[in-house]
């Protein structure tokens, strides 16, 4: 009872010089609980959406592609209308409906703009039956009764400004048709975000699959009574096994799996920042702990000797450390609520609907949130109660501090170079690797190895970079920039941690940028080198090119020569009878000007002959294949046939590695005419010295296709270093987190330091040194630690960055390039990050009176 008395009444007296260290563990904590309850939301709107549009039942082809996988031919398979009749005579039955839907369209407005949705979700057309009104009602207007009638979603009405009687243009792969808007419907549950069209059944039907009499599923509702395993069973004899039925559990299932990659990944990505976010607060924690175990040596000093005994010593800065991790926990777990709110609105206004009645706080999160900060802050606490509780009573005659343990430090130091050896060892090895996997081990273990010598040997580093520091920056400022230095150097282990909290944030930017540089600058040389087309035309989303656009762009004047370039599934079978599966690349023979493919053996331009293809070094090597060899091809819908092996391509470089190729004649002789699929890209090249005219007639003659870009060379270079940019960005965004706590370490340092001095800055003030001065003097205090963390953490990370290239290099990204622009412009606004970190310290310090300084203890 003692020791909590005790610690109830250190922690309620030093609470305001706890308040940063607090922060630093609620912000942490609402990270991690704002995830939690950001992706339990995400599951339960995509979970209700499920168990609202499914029925008792599901029969669909089985062949069917999964929900977020796009026809390459854009059609969807299909069934027969006769299998309708067939299951609703199946007892047990009470009513079965035939259901259209593809994902493969694309939906304009009257202004040729592309109503569907920007964050990745699918636009849908599907046949309106009654099934729809389990999960929709028409808010105005009437379901489509015709094949000029079209109803659509409220909130992609809202979004785009449509109403009744407007005109939208439904581009699908049999074809543009168009239809007016004759009513809107609203979701029962939450629509995470998609477009949706709905059409009668014989308009759907034609337009989307080709032909009335087709159904691309079965919608099959049970009699009461009857369970959903009971009536699959007897469709499942009724029908036959060439079908998949699933019931409405197993749709829901199919469903969530679909969804799990992206939300884990989302999930996972988003607790590793916040386990970034832990470890920098833990340097915060432990320095403000260290610095009241100093400042109160004394008092504990005089515990000791009236009696209190070490364990209780330790036992009582333990109960401190617990009650801030408790408080901070607490509110840190209602922010991660807020937070996942926030992130919410966010994703609605990115395009990605997500409802707050949707709302999930699982009793787990709480719970997680409360352990991990609780957790984290006692073992971060627990050196500084060690340090604690070997006060001897001695130290009640002494002045406030102890001194340092000289031995401590040679034994740190050692570690620490022996730790960061090691690292850099792991770090060549990751470099050298001669295979992806075990290189990706070495560089992990290099990463961490590195990171524990520099937090270790980060005391022994300051003495002469804070001096290094100080000729560049501090001394221009004369008495006061050598008393800042001085200052900064006086307890080695103290600046060492501050900055080591502001480090590990900026080697994980300076990693990352290089990363992100080198892949940008690989990639660019690699199109330099490899790419002879002048324009790519392709859909941000993967739509495969509509026959209408490729009958468009095959038109425009000015083009030297077209070339499509599709996918197909196959089987293929070596001389051995090894069976692989593969992408089959077919493509017009005029690709082997468009892509330059080194070839190790044979004539590229032979693979495009009848009954011929090409291979892959790699699988050659593997399989033991060589030219003039046949391999036996089963396409997927089509003919198995055997095809000669013209020429095997070298597996350098990212664009198309590992590729088989065949030529899209070959490919129409052996797959029936409507499962040839769509192409996925179209490459393209100008008549010479007409390139400038031949750019603008393509972007002409695919205007009425805003679902496809046009790029030339300059353009895709510029896409690519976007795409890059905006991942790079997210990251940073995120990153920001463990860079506020490292400058909340910063402030809480200074904050301590200023009161642990204040009898010697009442001092400086007695005998002549200026409000002006000093606030200078701890600014300048700030700005060389964050410059000293920002040193030590540029440099590791482009230490990382460039072991991580070298390990790309072995996937064909080979060119390192330093963002220098970046690095210098995180190492000055470090500079910034200091001295913003240092306004309300030196304010409060300078607000200090003189006379009550000076009698400070």
């Amino acid at each position: 009872m003692t020791v909590l008395k005790t610690s109830l009444r250190n922690f309620f007296a030093h609470k305001g010089r706890m308040a940063l260290s607090a922060v630093a563990v609620l912000l942490s904590v609402a990270f991690v609980s704002g995830t939690l309850v950001f992706t339990d939301t995400m599951n339960t709107t995509f979970d209700k959406l499920f168990a609202s549009t499914a029925s008792d039942v599901t029969v669909s082809p089985k062949a069917a592609a999964a929900d977020d996988e796009i026809p390459q031919n854009g059609r969807p398979e299909t069934l027969p209308a006769s299998l309708v009749e067939q299951v609703r005579k199946v007892e047990g039955v009470k009513d079965a409906q035939g259901s259209v839907a593809s994902t493969s369209v694309t939906v304009v407005d009257a202004r040729n703009k592309n109503v569907g949705p920007t964050s990745g979700a699918p636009t849908i057309a599907v046949n309106w039956t009654p099934n729809e009104l389990r999960s929709v009602e028409i808010a105005s207007g009437h379901e489509p009764r015709g094949p000029t009638e079209v109803v659509v979603d409220g909130a992609t009405a809202q979004k785009h400004g449509l109403k009744l009687g407007d005109e939208l243009r439904t581009i699908a792969a049999t074809g543009d048709f168009t239809a007016k808007i004759v009513g809107t419907v609203e979701f029962k549950v939450t629509n995470p975000g998609a477009t949706v069209v709905y059409f009668d059944t014989a308009t759907a039907q034609r337009e989307l699959l080709g032909k009335t009499g087709l159904f691309t599923q079965v919608s099959v509702d049970a009699k009461p009574g009857v369970s959903d395993d009971a009536l699959k069973a007897d469709v499942a004899a009724a029908v036959g096994g060439g079908y998949k039925l699933q019931t409405a559990a197993e749709v829901a299932d199919a469903g969530r799996e679909s969804m799990a990659g992206f939300l884990d990944v989302m999930k996972y990505a988003m607790l590793g920042f916040a386990g970034i976010a832990f470890l920098v607060g833990i340097f915060l924690i432990v320095n403000t702990f260290s610095m009241l175990v100093a400042q109160r040596t004394r008092e504990i000093g005089l515990m000791r000797a009236i009696g209190s005994s070490r364990r209780q010593v330790n036992r009582s800065v333990l109960v401190e450390a617990l009650l801030l991790g408790l408080v901070g926990s607490v509110a840190g777990v209602a922010a991660g609520v807020g937070l996942a709110v926030g992130l919410m609105k966010l994703m609605s206004a990115l395009g990605m609907e997500l409802s707050t009645r949707d709302l999930t706080v699982a009793w787990t999160t709480p719970v997680v949130g409360l352990a991990l900060g609780i957790v984290v802050t006692v073992l971060a606490a627990y050196v500084p109660a060690r340090r604690a509780g070997k006060v001897s009573p001695m130290a009640a005659l002494r002045d406030a501090g102890t001194p340092a343990d000289g031995r401590a430090g040679r034994v740190r130091g050692v570690l620490g170079i022996v730790l960061t050896a090691a690292g850099a060892a792991a770090l060549v090895a990751a470099s050298r690797a001669a295979e992806a996997g075990p290189g990706s081990l070495w560089l992990g273990l290099g990463v961490v190895l590195t990171l524990l010598g520099f937090v270790v040997v980060g005391p022994l580093l300051a003495g002469a970079v804070v001096r290094a520091l100080g000729v560049v920056v501090l001394r221009i400022f004369g008495p006061v920039g050598r008393m800042a230095e001085r200052n900064a150097l006086r307890n080695p282990r103290r600046t060492g941690a501050t900055a080591a909290a502001l480090m590990i944030g900026l080697a994980l930017v300076a990693g990352l940028s290089v990363v992100g540089s080198s892949m940008v600058a690989s990639a660019t040389e690699e199109l330099d080198r490899s790419v002879g087309a002048d324009y790519i035309v392709q859909s941000a989303t993967g739509q495969p090119v509509v026959p209408q656009a490729l009958a468009a762009l095959e038109k425009t004047p000015g083009l030297d020569h077209v070339t499509e370039y599709k996918w197909v599934d196959a089987k293929v079978t070596d001389p051995r009878g090894k069976v692989t599966t593969a992408d089959l690349a077919a493509t017009d023979p005029t690709y082997v000007k468009d892509l330059r493919r080194e070839t190790t053996a044979g004539t590229l331009t032979e693979a495009y002959g009848e009954g011929a293809m090409s291979v892959g070094s790699d699988y050659a090597a593997e399989h033991g294949v060589k030219v003039g060899d046949s391999l036996t091809v089963a396409f997927k819908g089509g003919d198995t046939v055997k095809l000669k092996v013209a020429a095997i391509t070298a597996d350098t470089g990212q664009v198309d590695k590992g590729a088989m190729y065949t030529s899209v004649a070959t490919l129409a002789r052996h797959l029936p005419a409507e499962r040839v699929p769509n192409s996925l890209i179209v490459l393209a090249s100008a008549k010479d010295g007409q390139e400038t005219q031949a750019y603008q007639a393509l972007k002409d003659a695919l205007a009425p296709y805003p679902q496809y870009k046009v790029s030339n060379q300059a353009d895709y270079k510029e896409e690519l270093q976007d795409q890059v940019g905006q991942l790079l960005n997210i990251v940073y965004g995120l990153l920001a987190l463990a860079i506020v706590v490292a400058v909340l370490g910063v402030v809480n340092t200074l904050a301590l330091s200023v009161v642990e001095r204040t009898r010697e800055i009442g001092l400086m003030r007695a005998i002549g040194l200026s409000r002006r001065q000093l606030r200078r003097m701890i600014r300048l205090e700030s700005v060389v630690i964050a410059l000293f963390g920002a040193l030590l953490g540029l440099g590791l990370g482009m230490g990382w960055g460039t072991a991580a290239q070298k390990l790309l290099a072995l996937e064909g990204l080979g060119v390192l390039e330093i963002p220098w622009p970046t690095i210098v412009t995180v190492f000055v606004g470090s500079a910034f990050v200091g001295l913003f970190a240092a306004l309300v310290p030196a304010f409060r310090a300078g607000r200090m009176n003189v006379l009550n300084a000076i009698a400070s203890e």
